[in-house]
């Protein structure tokens, strides 16, 4: 074991790009620890945002939430909309004949 040691000491590297590392990687390897530490920062920003519990026993915050969406009011006109083109093109279609 310790001869496999001392040979591979006494054999130097060989090519005359051996340890000739490109500024180009270093600038790649800042650039992603930077985005990681951005990501890490919004994350954690994102987090603080939630609440510490979500339990469906006090529905306040939900409720408040939820106050001025009325989807009853979309469907309702969406509805309208479609009998209303089924309307007009039943008067086209009787107008033809």
């Amino acid at each position: 074991m310790t001869t496999v040691t001392v040979l591979a000491a006494q054999q130097e590297p060989q090519g005359p790009e051996f340890g000739k590392a490109s500024p180009l990687g270093l600038l790649i390897i800042l650039v992603l620890l930077i985005a990681t530490a951005f990501l890490i920062w919004s994350m954690n920003k994102q987090l603080k945002k939630l609440p510490k519990t979500f339990d469906t026993e006090h529905p306040e915050a939900d409720q408040a939430f939820d106050e001025g969406t009325d989807t009853r009011s979309a469907v309702v006109t969406d509805v309208e909309t479609h009998s209303d083109t089924a309307a007009a093109a039943d008067e086209r279609k009787s107008a033809d004949t």
